[in-house]
């Protein structure tokens, strides 16, 4: 039976981070966004980035998940900061040789409703409204972003790239991360069961919104 490997499609802030504290409850070793100290014995892959690693590995090897066999669950793969911008979630060749190489490979999409998505970016540290506006984000070109519509536009554009790659297999769920029977979907779409669910950066969310607003947190 092929190992099964999981790749989160969604974009930042559309529950990432739920969703890879949820995988590793339920026994899944899980990387999100970044390989962390404690995580690895390997010292070439600490403190790198799963977006750096993915591509590194898909140009230098022919596998984007050469570099990080010892992880199941791959939750956020972008990489929008110090002067990285990469988003394998956009690149059908990155993703199509995922597939090809990893045949229990499984595909999720997290999505939320495109205002709230939205909403939580503008209120993330910069993220929504400078670095997505600023970089040359696939999808949306520099300049553009700094308008809600904007961002709205270029989240419907992944999303319905997304459904249009994975049409018609069944290596693919897109769920609401509001929907309350989201963690039973993705239970039976993994065949593992959820043991934990919940909002893991709430906490965070109400600490950078009060120091948008030049509040004490």
């Amino acid at each position: 039976m092929s190992r099964l490997r999981v790749i989160n499609l969604g974009l930042p802030k559309s529950g990432t981070t739920t969703l890879g504290q949820a995988l590793a409850a339920s026994g899944l070793k899980v990387a999100d966004w970044k390989i962390h100290d404690h995580q690895t014995e390997i010292e070439e892959l600490r403190n790198d980035f799963v977006g750096r690693l993915m591509y590194r590995g898909y140009f230098k090897k022919g596998d984007p998940l050469h570099f990080m066999h010892e992880f199941d669950a791959f939750t956020e793969i972008s990489m929008i900061a110090r002067g990285f911008n990469e988003w394998p979630q956009t690149d059908w060749g990155l993703l199509s040789t995922i597939i090809d190489k990893h045949p229990g490979a499984k595909f999720l999409y997290s999505s939320r409703p495109p205002e709230n998505l939205v909403d939580s970016m503008l209120r993330w540290s910069n993220l929504g409204k400078r670095r997505l506006p600023m970089y040359q984000v696939p999808g949306m070109p520099e300049g553009y972003g700094y308008e809600v519509d904007e961002l709205i536009r270029w989240i419907d554009g992944h999303q319905r790239f997304c459904r249009r790659v994975f049409e018609g297999t069944d290596k693919f769920l897109e769920y609401d991360i509001t929907d309350p029977d989201a963690p039973q979907q993705i239970g039976e779409f993994l065949g593992i069961e959820i043991k934990w669910w919940g909002k893991a950066n709430d906490q965070a969310e109400r600490i950078a919104e009060k120091l948008a607003a030049g509040k004490k947190p």
